[in-house]
């Protein structure tokens, strides 16, 4: 018993010891901590202060540009969509004004479509890679688009590596098998049959109820002839 009571003393004066060091340090360096706490509050105020002020104002002001340039964008208008119409601001105007914000992001995939319509493949690669989206739908496409542009400029490799890589972005029955299908016809092109064999055979094995995936059995069936010949 007697072992017990000494073991818990001992306890507690080493947590004194601890606490006497801890309130030496303070004092030692009171003025340092209250600097860093200083620092560090006027960060988060600031921090919280520009999305509220700033930022957020900015997002709605640039969402009203937008507006017309989204619509110019459905009607097919790409000049309009990419460059305004002298009473709203067109995407390159809105990426250039509101850099920062979610709707000049939009802007930038936008942009690139626009230039991918227009048959300006090496801008419409810049602008797509400039985008980042976690979108399931979105992010995927966005890749998909830079393989397009790389097809219409014949860097098929480069392609299919985009390619592969928006088909594995966010995974989904809607932009997953589309992408996998152009990856296939991709690998077609180059005569790498074996290949676009394992592509669409995974369209019929993953999505096999996707409008690609209905379709599978005669692209599947198309490359084994190919291989056996």
């Amino acid at each position: 018993m007697a072992k017990q009571v000494d073991k818990t003393e001992e306890r507690i004066e080493k947590v004194e010891q601890a606490f006497s060091k801890t309130e030496l340090f303070i004092e030692k360096n009171q003025r340092i901590i209250l600097i860093v706490v200083g620092v560090m509050v006027v960060v988060v105020l600031g921090y919280f202060g520009f999305k509220r002020f700033y930022l957020a104002p900015r997002e709605t002001e640039a969402q009203g540009q937008m507006f017309m340039a989204e619509k110019y964008f459905e009607m097919d208008s790409i000049n309009k969509a990419l460059n305004g119409d002298g009473n709203y601001l067109g995407f390159l105007d809105i990426i250039d004004q509101y850099g920062i914000t979610k709707c000049a992001n939009l802007s930038q995939y936008y942009a690139g479509i626009c230039y991918l319509k227009k048959g300006e493949y090496e801008k419409a690669i810049e602008y797509l890679k400039k985008f980042s989206s976690a979108d399931q739908i979105i992010g995927p496409m966005a890749t998909m688009a830079i393989g397009d542009a790389y097809m219409e400029m014949k860097q098929v490799d480069k392609a299919i590596d985009y390619y592969m890589e928006g088909a594995d972005q966010k995974k989904n029955e809607f932009t997953t098998p589309v992408i996998l299908m152009k990856a296939g016809w991709a690998y077609e092109e180059q005569g790498k049959y074996d290949k676009a064999l394992d592509v669409y055979k995974r369209i019929k094995e993953e999505y096999p109820r996707s409008n690609e995936g209905r379709e599978i059995p005669k692209y599947i069936a198309k490359m084994e002839g190919l291989l056996k010949k």
